[in-house]
């Protein structure tokens, strides 16, 4: 409801977008000169007046509200780190595997108005695309928020696999991102998933990162080639299952808690630089609200004093 405010404010606003229209828009035309009027009406200045008070007390509610979200998701994220960090200990996260099939998981937001982290996520997504292309290899997207789907659909629409929205329309659990990794498990075919999304490190700063994911077999090939993986071959495997099973089920659970992990710091990151992106537009409001004020007086003093010449040389010319 605040973003739709805000766009109305926007349209009713748009000749204040540039300064140029500002300041032209304020002084008089050259008909309006050819008459002799030479100031605009503050009527029309106290309109944009009121159009930019709105603008403000909607960016900085706004901001209010990307501060109560991030607080909430932060201590979530926080607390979800735990989950990913034993199994790089013990599977490893090694992003130089080269593997022929690659699917590149784009996390975003779904809605704007934050800064430039959308578009951040998507130009590493699109560098990570090429650096794991070739002749003889597969690479795919699969895609998690509006803004990364818009962007990427424009040159890449062959080789998005999968696209899921509004990820953020109910609060973040792990049972819901379990159930998206399991359906994302399911349709797409994959060697390594790579995890493309903002990592949260303070209100004002966020690091584009990326997660490596290995499936059972490459886990079990780099194995046997003596790459360099976790702690796995450390430990003895007990009961009935096989190495294979196991290195299943790992793989299954160590997507799903990444994948949690990542969509819970993208989160942080977005309510961080949507909180940076509404401070910067009402301290904007306020810089523009000045000017006009500092306009709006000129004006209203100017046809004052207008008004009392031509009293003045009306009473003059009559006493003459």
């Amino acid at each position: 409801m605040a973003m739709a405010a805000l766009r109305r404010e926007g349209k009713r606003l748009s000749p204040l977008i540039s300064p140029h229209v500002l300041r032209s828009s304020l002084l008089p035309s050259q008909e309006e000169a050819a008459l002799g009027i030479r100031y605009v009406s503050t009527q029309v200045v106290r309109n944009r007046m009121k159009s930019v008070k709105n603008i403000q007390k909607i960016t900085k509610a706004m901001k209010m509200v990307a501060a109560s979200k991030l607080r909430q998701v932060q201590t979530k994220a926080e607390n979800s780190r735990g989950l990913w960090q034993p199994f790089t200990a013990l599977l490893g996260d090694t992003p130089s595997v080269d593997v022929k099939k690659t699917v590149v998981v784009a996390i975003s937001s779904d809605k704007g108005l934050c800064g430039g982290i959308n578009s951040t996520s998507v130009k590493v997504s699109r560098a990570v695309h090429k650096l794991n292309s070739g002749p003889d290899k597969e690479v795919k997207y699969v895609i998690l928020g509006e803004k990364a789907k818009v962007q990427l659909i424009r040159d890449s629409k062959k080789d998005i696999e999968l696209c899921i929205t509004e990820l953020q329309k109910n609060p973040l659990n792990y049972t819901q991102v379990s159930v998206l990794a399991d359906d994302i498990l399911k349709n797409v075919q994959f060697d390594a998933f790579r995890i493309v999304f903002n990592k949260f490190n303070s209100v004002v700063s966020f690091v584009p990162t990326m997660s490596t994911v290995l499936s059972p077999e490459i886990v079990e090939r780099e194995a046997e080639a003596g790459g360099k993986l976790g702690a796995l071959d450390s430990y003895e495997i007990e009961g009935g299952e096989t190495k294979s099973e196991i290195l299943q089920n790992l793989a299954e659970f160590q997507f799903s808690c990444v994948l949690f992990n990542a969509v819970l710091e993208n989160a942080c990151s977005e309510q961080g630089a949507r909180m940076s992106a509404m401070d910067s537009s009402s301290r904007n409001a306020g810089e523009m609200l000045d000017r006009l004020t500092l306009t709006y007086n000129r004006t209203r003093q100017a046809s004052i004093t207008t008004e009392l010449i031509e009293i003045i040389s009306g009473a003059s010319a009559l006493e003459g």
